[in-house]
């Protein structure tokens, strides 16, 4: 390794898709040899998060360090973001990486506190949708977006997931000064397994958190709309805030002995109780599930939001319009009546997946990445 950093990621909550990408970056990089801490909020958790930063701790050496961090803006970020710099300073980190809306904020802000002090620290974002998830044209888009518009000029690196990420904050955000690059996610070696399901495993499973935009009441619908004529059963795996809704909504429908809530679970105990994935999102950046379903060779059915193309990008896998029902419940029928077309092409996915998406290469280009900028940041200081 020519160059060793001291790195300190920074993200609100250690639940979902964002922190799943910050848990195997940071294991990697630290893996590589360089010094690794995180900055996260001591609030936000579901059933997994303990174990993971408890994993994930003894290899962190510049600590895991829990902070109240609200979802939405207000006075205590300033102290949040003041305590973030105040910790790279004492660790003397040289490279702060946000994640999130929120992450990405405290990041680029202790980066300009420490930079006033004369420290060549070099600060990178990766949006993960956060700011790019608000309706366009909304207050909260439009207060969100001329924040990421001021924080610019504190940036040495922008870090996209995906082409549609990158091209969805150009037209809301716009490029001004700091560099970008497209770096997808990747899996572990692990992650490419052959779930044994059991005899009794549904016939259909989601994966995700329980919120409006995950489109879970679609996909109960499709689930109803398929009965009598074609009975199945469904898993849905999580937990968030319409939980209750949902589990209403299962009743109403008559889906109480066809539909399992489990709570949030592994992605490894998660796609063994299920013999098809189901991705109804109404909106995603680029969701590690769909990786992760693609590489246990799990049959898929998604909707074509996000990033979600490239990830299918050079495989027969269908996808479908995001919001109809009509179309899943199609695609959910198709997979009952042929199943072995269905298993056929998710092997070819899973080959794709395997070739293009790993956090070996994903690390290596992101470390890249830090090194071309700190470089430049040293040289405008020189």
């Amino acid at each position: 390794m020519s160059q060793k950093f001291r790195i300190l990621h920074c993200l609100r909550a250690p639940v979902g898709g964002l922190f799943r990408h910050v848990l195997d970056l940071a294991g990697e990089q630290a893996a590589l040899g360089h010094d690794v801490g995180l900055v996260t909020d001591a609030n936000t958790s579901d059933r997994l998060t303990e174990p993971r930063l408890a994993a994930l701790a003894p290899h962190m050496s510049l600590g895991i360090t829990r902070l109240a961090i609200s979802r939405l803006p207000g006075p205590g970020d300033i102290t949040a973001a003041r305590a973030t710099a105040t910790l790279a300073r004492s660790l003397n980190a040289d490279i702060l990486h946000g994640h999130g809306a929120k992450g990405g904020a405290y990041a680029r802000m202790a980066r300009r506190t420490l930079r006033r002090e004369g420290r060549s620290v070099a600060s990178f974002y990766t949006p993960h949708g956060g700011s790019l998830n608000y309706k366009p044209g909304s207050f909260e888009s439009r207060i969100f977006c001329r924040f990421e518009q001021m924080f610019d000029g504190w940036t040495d690196g922008l870090i996209f997931e995906s082409a549609y990420a990158k091209a969805a904050y150009g037209r809301l955000i716009g490029f001004k000064n700091a560099p970008s690059r497209v770096i997808p996610n990747g899996l572990k070696p692990a992650d490419f397994f052959e779930p044994s399901h059991a005899p009794d495993a549904a016939e259909f499973v989601f994966l995700g958190e329980l919120r409006p935009v995950k489109g879970i009441d679609i996909f109960l619908r499709a689930l109803a709309a398929l009965h009598p004529d074609a009975p199945a059963r469904a898993v849905i795996v999580g937990a968030g805030p319409l939980d209750a809704e949902l589990r209403t909504l299962t009743a109403t429908l008559g889906l109480e002995r066809h539909v399992t809530f489990t709570g949030a679970l592994p992605a490894h105990e998660a796609l063994k109780l299920g013999r098809c994935f189901v991705v109804p999102s109404l909106s995603e950046s680029f969701p590690y599930v769909v990786l992760e379903a693609a590489a246990a060779g799990l049959p898929l059915i998604s909707t074509s939001v996000g990033g979600i193309p490239e990830i299918v990008e050079g495989t027969d896998t269908p996808l479908i319009p995001a919001g109809d029902t009509h179309a899943l419940t199609h695609a959910m029928r198709a997979v009952l009546i042929q199943p072995e077309t269905a298993q056929a092409r998710a092997r070819r996915l899973k080959a794709n997946v395997a070739e293009k998406f790993t956090v070996a290469a994903m690390t290596r280009s992101i470390v890249e990445f830090y090194g071309d900028q700190q470089q430049h940041v040293r040289e405008v200081a020189a």
